[in-house]
């Protein structure tokens, strides 16, 4: 990558990411032919879906999220964790190998697998309340002061 030599600042940043999704989607195209996860409905989306929501926590462009990731992920799905939590968390998910970040692999074979995990569980969460409205369309209905608690 010589041609890189004289980017700088968001050129550079903007290959690095280009590249890291590349490498994520060579991964899903690996899930999409793969014989075991043929069943899944809608697998192409599932993988898209999963592809952005892993690149938008993987702080450090190494194509794996590590506790700190994992931390700001918790935060901005509304479930602060501490660091022993987050830590019992990557070992239920790359079932205890002996770094402390997951990748790409770990989380998709996390989401679309039959095992319940509490980070596929956050985000199963956090994908249907963000796609349910909670506000009801309209005005809201009359009352009167003895429907008042």
């Amino acid at each position: 990558m010589p041609s890189n030599k004289n980017m700088q600042g968001g050129k550079a940043f903007g290959l690095l990411k280009e590249q890291q999704r590349q490498k994520l989607e060579e991964i899903n195209k690996e899930y999409l032919e793969d014989q075991k996860y043929r069943d899944e409905e809608g697998l192409a989306e599932k993988l898209e879906s999963l592809k952005n929501k892993y690149a938008e926590f993987d702080l450090n462009d190494e194509g794996e999220i590590d506790l700190m990731g994992l931390k700001r992920m918790m935060e901005k799905l509304g479930v602060p964790k501490t660091h022993l939590e987050l830590k019992k968390m990557i070992v239920e998910v790359t079932g205890g190998g002996s770094s402390n970040t997951i990748n790409y692999r770990d989380f998709v074979k996390m989401m679309l697998g039959k095992r319940s995990a509490v980070l596929k569980l956050v985000l199963l969460f956090e994908d249907k309340a963000s796609s349910s409205p909670c506000k009801p369309d309209g005005p809201p209905p009359k009352r009167d002061i003895t429907s008042l608690p």
